[in-house]
C-alpha cells in the first residue's frame, strides 16, 4: 500500500508542476511539417516537432508567446495562456514570400556574394565571441532499416536475427532508438565536458551512443560526428576561402522578429569536393547565421553512408549572441541490398554564456554518464520529452523493453541457458576443416567459451618444414570473484617434410576493473611455454600465407625461422593517463632449423630457395645456443580523453603523438644462456590530421647497442622489410628492401617513416578517375 501511495504522490507531484503545450505544424496547403523548432519567445527553451509534426513542451502555469519556424515558411507566433490543464496550439505556417530588394550588381555578380563576404568576414568573431556556457542538450536518436536482403555478401540473415533486431517479415522496422537529457560544459581554447544524466535504449539497458552534436559553419572546416565520414572535413559555406569553392544565388529576403533575413542558395563548383550544398540564411547587417538546411552526397565525399542532411535553427541568447537551438541530422545508407534511413534530433535550451566552474571540473574525462543514467521510469521520460514519440517509436518502446526485461529474468534461469546452448546447434564436422568451430556453453552461474581454428585454413608451407599443418584452439572464461578474463590457448604444429612435432601453451590473465575511486585498472599477466617455430624478427613480418604463395608459385621464401624451446612471463599494465608498460622475461633454447625440400610448383623456380636463415647478415647457419633475455616497454600518449560509464572507462582520443622506449638486456650464464648484450630503442609516431589537405602519418625512432659482447643474429636490431607484393605497414617497414637488410649490432641508428595520404587532393580534379574514388598516397623512408 505504501508503494501505491508513494506513486500516487509522484504521479501528482509531477502533473502540478508541470503541464503541457502540445500540437501540431502545418503548412498553409495542409500539409504537415515535420522536425519544426517551436520556441518559448524570450528564451532558449523549446521543442522540436517530430516527423509526423506533432511538438510537445512542458511548462508551468503562466502566459508565454510561441514561435514556429521551419525553413521555407515565414515563422508564426501565437500567445498562450496555462493554467492547470495542457493546451492545444496548432501552427499553420505559410509559405515564405521572399522579397527582392534593390541591390547594387557589380560587374554581374549575384547580391549573394556581398553577402557571403560580409559573413565571412563576421565568421571568426562569432566562433570566438562566447568564451564559455552551458547548456542542456536533449536528443532523439532512430535507425531504421527499410529493407534488409535475406543475403548480404553472400551469407544468409536468419529469421532469428530479424525477429531479434524488430523487423517484419519484409526487414522493416527500427533497430536502434535512444534518448538522452545531458548537461554541456564548454570553455575556449579546448575544454568540453558533456554529462548525460538520463539516457534510454529501446530493448536494452545500454547508454546509447551520446555525442557531442554541435555543428558549428563558423569553423573554417566542419567535422561530422566523426573523421570517418570524410577525413578531410566539409568546407563551411562561409570559411575564409570558401569563394574558391562555391557558388552562391540570392534568393530573397524576409523578415522575422523585426530582423531582415537573407536567403542564399549555396552550391558547389566542382563535384567530388567536400562541399555543401542547400540553403543558407543570414541575418542583414550583423550578418549571422539564422538557419540552415545543407546536404551532402557521394558527390561530397561523403563517405559510408549516401546522404547527410543538417537542419539547423539558432536563437538569440542574449541581444548580442545566438546559438543553436534545434539540430537535426537525416541520413541514408543505401549499399549491399541494406537500405536504413536515420534522424538524429538535438535540442538546445537553457544556454548560459556566464558560467563558473569548479577549479579541476574539466578533466580527460569528456563524456560521462551519471551512475543512474539509465535507471529512469517511462513517467520521467513523457514529463522532459521536447520531441514527441511518433507511433511507430512508442510501439518499439513499449515491444521491445518488454521483451528485454522478460529476457532479463529469465537469463539466469537453466531453461534460459539450456535454450541459448541448443540454439547453437551441433557442429558441423566440416567446420573443424575450413569454418572453424566457436562454441560458448550457458549456465545460469555464468558461460564459458571455446573455438578451434580451421585445419585448412592454417596449413602453410615453407622449406624447411615442408608442409606444414597447425591446430589452434583456445578456452576463455570470465572469474567473477577476481574479476579477470581468463584465455587459454594451445597450439600444435607438425611439420611433413622434418618430421618435427612441436605445441605450446599460453595463458593469458587480463583485468579490466573500474574502481570506486574512479580509477581504470588494466592489466595483464602472460605465460607461455612449451617447443615452437619462430621467425628470427620477433615481430614476425610475414604473414605465413604470404610467404606460403610466394615460396610454391616463385620460389622467393622469404620467411626465415628457427626452432626453440622456450618459457614466456610477461606482464603488462595501463594507466589512465596514457602510459602503459610491460616487463618481459623470455627463456629461449635455439636450434637451427634447415632446408629439407626445395619443391615449388614451377620446377625452375626451385633455384630460387634460399638457406633457412638470414643469408644476407651471416653467412652460415647460427649455432645452437641458449639465451635469458629480459626487457621493458614503457609507451606514453599525453592528453588522453576518455568516455565514463557507470562502471568503466573508454579511451577516444588524443591530440598527442605517442612515445615508445624498449630496453633490452641478455644475460650471460645464467640458465646455461649464451648471450651478452644490452640495447635500446625509442620512437614517436602520430597521424596528423591536416583536414582538406590530407592526413599525415610518421614514425621516428633511434636507438642502438649499449653492449654487444655475445649478440646472436636472432638478438639483432631488427627493421622490417618487405619484398611481397601485398604492402606492409609503410610507417613500420622499408618496402622493397629485404627483411634482414638493415639488421645490425650498431652503437647507434635513425629511422624515420613518412606517408600522406591526399584523400582526393588531387584525383578528384581529373574527370572520370575521380568517380571511383581512388586516392593518391605518398611517402619516403630513410635509414642511417
Amino acid at each position: 500500500m505504501r508503494k501505491i501511495l508513494l506513486l500516487l504522490f509522484i504521479i501528482i507531484a509531477i502533473r502540478s508542476s508541470a503541464q503541457k503545450i502540445h500540437g501540431v505544424v502545418f503548412s498553409d496547403k495542409g500539409d504537415l511539417l515535420p522536425y519544426s523548432s517551436i520556441t518559448l519567445k524570450g528564451t532558449t527553451i523549446g521543442a522540436s516537432a517530430n516527423n509526423r509534426a506533432k511538438y510537445a513542451i512542458n511548462v508551468k502555469p503562466g502566459t508565454y508567446t510561441l514561435v514556429c519556424q521551419h525553413i521555407g515558411y515565414a515563422a508564426q507566433e501565437k500567445k498562450v495562456t496555462v493554467t492547470a490543464n495542457d493546451e492545444e496550439v496548432i501552427f499553420t505556417l505559410n509559405e515564405q514570400k521572399l522579397a527582392l530588394k534593390e541591390v547594387v550588381i557589380k560587374n554581374g555578380e549575384d547580391p549573394a556574394y556581398q553577402i557571403i563576404r560580409a559573413a565571412i568576414k563576421k565568421r571568426p568573431v562569432y566562433n570566438k565571441e562566447v568564451n564559455a556556457f552551458t547548456c542542456d542538450l536533449y536528443t532523439k536518436d532512430m535507425i531504421k532499416l527499410r529493407r534488409l536482403p535475406k543475403r548480404i555478401l553472400g551469407q544468409r540473415v536468419p529469421d532469428e536475427d530479424r525477429k531479434d533486431m524488430g523487423l517484419d517479415t519484409t526487414g522493416v522496422g527500427i533497430i536502434y532508438l535512444s534518448e538522452s537529457l545531458a548537461s554541456v560544459a564548454s570553455q575556449k581554447p579546448d575544454n568540453f565536458k558533456l554529462e548525460v544524466k538520463s539516457s534510454r535504449v529501446s530493448g536494452s539497458d545500454g547508454f546509447g551512443f551520446t555525442f557531442p552534436t554541435f555543428i558549428s559553419l563558423y569553423q573554417n572546416n566542419v567535422i561530422l560526428f566523426t573523421q570517418k565520414l570524410n577525413p578531410r572535413g566539409f568546407i563551411s559555406p562561409i570559411a575564409d576561402g570558401a569563394l574558391n569553392y562555391y557558388r552562391y544565388k540570392y534568393l530573397g529576403s524576409f523578415w522575422e522578429d523585426g530582423k531582415e533575413i537573407n536567403s542564399i542558395r549555396v552550391t558547389p563548383k566542382r563535384e567530388y569536393e567536400p562541399l555543401f550544398s542547400g540553403i543558407i540564411n543570414i541575418t542583414e547587417n550583423d550578418w549571422r547565421i539564422h538557419s540552415l538546411d545543407l546536404v551532402l552526397t557521394k558527390k561530397s565525399q561523403l563517405e559510408i553512408i549516401d546522404t547527410l542532411q543538417v537542419t539547423q535553427f539558432h536563437v538569440p541568447v542574449t541581444n548580442d549572441t545566438w546559438r543553436a537551438k534545434n539540430q537535426l541530422i537525416h541520413f541514408n545508407f543505401s549499399q549491399f541490398g541494406i537500405d536504413a534511413v536515420g534522424n538524429f534530433v538535438s535540442v538546445y535550451s537553457n544556454y548560459n554564456l556566464q558560467p563558473v566552474f569548479a577549479k579541476d571540473f574539466f578533466d580527460n574525462v569528456i563524456i560521462k554518464y551519471d551512475t543512474g543514467v539509465n535507471k529512469k521510469p517511462k513517467a520521467y521520460w513523457d514529463t522532459i520529452r521536447p520531441v514527441p514519440l511518433e507511433k511507430e517509436e512508442a510501439r518499439d518502446y513499449v515491444v521491445k523493453d518488454s521483451l528485454f526485461e522478460v529476457n532479463k529474468d529469465s537469463a539466469k534461469s537453466q531453461l534460459a541457458a539450456d535454450v541459448l546452448n541448443a540454439k547453437q546447434g551441433k557442429i558441423n564436422p566440416l567446420d573443424i576443416f575450413w569454418g572453424g568451430v566457436r562454441r560458448t556453453h550457458y549456465t545460469k552461474e555464468g558461460s564459458y567459451s571455446w573455438s578451434f581454428n580451421p585445419l585448412i585454413k592454417e596449413l602453410e608451407y615453407n622449406p624447411a618444414e615442408g608442409l606444414v599443418i597447425n591446430a589452434a584452439g583456445s578456452y576463455r572464461k570470465y572469474l567473477k570473484e577476481a574479476k579477470t578474463n581468463l584465455t587459454i590457448s594451445p597450439n600444435l604444429r607438425y611439420g611433413i617434410s622434418n618430421q618435427h612435432f612441436n605445441g605450446w601453451l599460453e595463458v593469458n590473465l587480463r583485468t579490466r576493473d573500474y574502481e570506486p575511486q574512479g580509477k581504470l585498472k588494466r592489466q595483464s599477466w602472460t605465460f607461455s611455454g612449451g617447443r615452437r617455430v619462430t621467425q628470427f624478427n620477433r615481430e614476425s613480418p610475414i604473414m605465413p600465407l604470404i610467404n606460403t604463395i610466394s615460396t610454391l608459385f616463385y620460389g622467393d621464401n622469404f620467411m626465415k625461422t628457427y626452432e626453440n624451446v622456450f618459457g614466456n612471463i610477461i606482464y603488462s599494465k595501463r594507466y589512465e593517463n596514457g602510459l602503459r608498460f610491460n616487463i618481459n622475461a623470455l627463456y629461449e633454447n635455439r636450434k637451427p632449423l634447415n632446408n629439407t625440400t626445395k619443391y615449388t610448383f614451377f620446377k625452375k623456380d626451385s633455384v630460387h630457395i634460399t638457406p633457412n636463415f638470414p643469408y644476407d647478415r651471416i653467412s652460415s647457419q647460427f649455432a645452437p645456443h641458449q639465451a635469458l633475455i629480459v626487457g621493458f616497454d614503457v609507451s606514453f600518449k599525453p592528453g588522453q580523453k576518455y568516455i565514463q560509464f557507470p562502471d568503466s572507462k573508454m579511451p577516444i582520443s588524443s591530440k598527442y603523438p605517442t612515445f615508445t622506449f624498449n630496453y633490452t638486456r641478455g644475460i650471460n650464464k645464467v640458465l646455461g644462456s649464451d648471450v651478452d648484450f644490452d640495447k635500446w630503442k625509442f620512437s614517436v609516431y602520430d597521424d596528423v590530421n591536416f583536414r582538406i589537405a590530407g592526413l599525415l602519418k610518421y614514425r621516428v625512432g633511434i636507438g642502438g647497442f649499449l653492449n654487444d659482447k655475445s649478440v646472436f643474429i636472432q638478438d639483432y636490431q631488427h627493421f622490417n622489410g618487405n619484398l611481397t607484393a601485398a604492402a606492409s605497414d609503410y610507417v613500420n617497414s622499408f618496402q622493397l628492401v629485404s627483411y634482414y637488410a638493415f639488421s645490425n649490432t650498431a652503437p647507434f641508428f635513425v629511422q624515420a617513416h613518412l606517408e600522406h595520404h591526399f584523400n582526393g587532393l588531387l584525383t578528384n580534379k581529373i574527370p572520370y578517375f575521380r568517380k571511383l574514388n581512388w586516392h593518391l598516397v605518398a611517402g619516403t623512408n630513410t635509414f642511417m
